[in-house]
């Protein structure tokens, strides 16, 4: 069993920020609350590789700058397991994001697994390692940390280094590495952890079957919670529930009395908030929405033409996925064979998957290409 060191001294950094600037690669991981807060409060970072691993106390050190900048080297590949969250963090401290990436729950598809694998489902079939899970629910920010706490974060990364060099041998063999770049680029766009109150509104469930003022107000009063949720660094349903925005939507109150009808409303929102709620739906009921995405209307009026034709999209995803050993939903979803088929921006054009099978599908689309029944088998050709 490795010797975990647990940094939470200045003294201890220097030497931990060389060993990371000499290794080709590292395995990385965070621990982090956000129960009580919009963004995540950082807890703890795993560091790994196959010669030593450390958990660092970001509580205890604050100023983590030169690990940041030896930890962003180019020269060092960063291994993640669904990095998104780890990297909205890293984001979040610096302002930037570190390059370049390996994300094992991304590769994983190309070796068979599902999308999205989980990765005590990744450390049970490479290394056939059943994780435990006693201190899923741990709370991070406490100290001192137990070392069973310890340990259980840093199997994260010990695990990850091992996941990682016999992924990359597999791939290698079956030359598939360089299939990833581009979708291990796209992990690097710093909007994609840059969230604006102005387009809050699209992640609300279920606004498709509005229009008119119930959508306006459900755009004005959504982008006002992530603005105030922000600010406030609260969990924006700490001030307002989805389904509370659907209950403004729909009773339009504009007086603190209407407000104290809404089902469930915090009594602090109220108090705090209540008058600029009230003067917000007033002005949304006198504005007009903002016009709904294209791709929320079509997919929302989807017909059996649609359905048919995706069906027909999905039987080449099966076979392209059958000749390259990989799981059909890995490959293309039906969710993405219809932004597809709607002209929305998906996986299927970007990558492997378009080399794959994106290509062809859209050569079906256009007409340049057809499906045919030959010896009992279905054949793609271009016309």
């Amino acid at each position: 069993m490795k010797n975990i060191e647990y940094i939470n001294k200045p003294e201890q950094l220097d030497d931990l920020c060389q060993r990371i600037e000499n290794a080709p690669w590292i395995a990385v991981d965070t621990e982090f609350l956000r129960e009580k807060t919009y963004y995540p409060k950082f807890c703890l970072l795993q560091l790994a590789t196959p010669e030593w691993v450390a958990c660092v106390d970001p509580i205890a050190l604050p100023d983590l700058k030169k690990l940041f900048d030896a930890i962003y080297n180019p020269n060092v590949t960063k291994v993640f397991h669904s990095c998104r969250q780890d990297l909205e963090i890293f984001y979040q401290l610096t302002g930037k994001l570190p390059s370049p990436i390996f994300d094992t729950q991304i590769a994983a598809p190309l070796l068979g697994f599902t999308e999205s694998v989980g990765y005590a489902m990744l450390v049970s079939s490479f290394l056939n390692i059943n994780l435990e899970k006693t201190h899923t629910r741990a709370d991070w920010s406490a100290r001192p940390l137990s070392p069973d706490e310890i340990q259980y974060a840093a199997d994260d990364v010990i695990y990850l280094c091992d996941i990682y060099q016999k992924m990359t041998a597999k791939l290698e063999k079956l030359g598939r590495l360089n299939w990833l770049k581009e979708d291990f680029a796209a992990l690097e766009n710093p909007a994609q952890y840059e969230t604006h109150p102005d387009n809050a509104w699209l992640r609300v469930k279920g606004k498709s079957k509005l229009t008119g003022k119930q959508l306006s107000i459900i755009q004005a009063v959504s982008k006002w919670r992530e603005a105030v949720a922000q600010k406030e660094n609260r969990p924006k349903n700490w001030l307002l529930r989805d389904e509370q925005l659907f209950d403004f939507a729909k009773f339009q109150p504009e007086t603190i009395d209407a407000l104290l009808k809404i089902r469930g409303l915090n009594e602090r929102t109220i108090n705090y908030h209540g008058k600029e709620l009230c003067a917000l739906i007033k002005a949304a009921k006198n504005a007009p929405p903002i016009p709904m995405p294209e791709y929320t209307k079509s997919i929302s009026g989807k017909n059996q033409q649609q359905e048919a034709i995706v069906d027909i999209l999905f039987a080449l995803v099966r076979i392209r996925a059958e000749e390259n050993q990989l799981n059909p939903t890995s490959l293309a979803t039906r969710n993405d064979l219809e932004d597809l088929l709607n002209d929305n921006d998906c996986l299927l054009l970007h990558g492997w998957r378009f080399s794959m099978v994106g290509n062809e599908l859209q050569q079906l689309l256009s007409g340049k290409a057809q499906l045919k029944i030959e010896n009992n088998s279905v054949q793609f050709s271009c016309i």
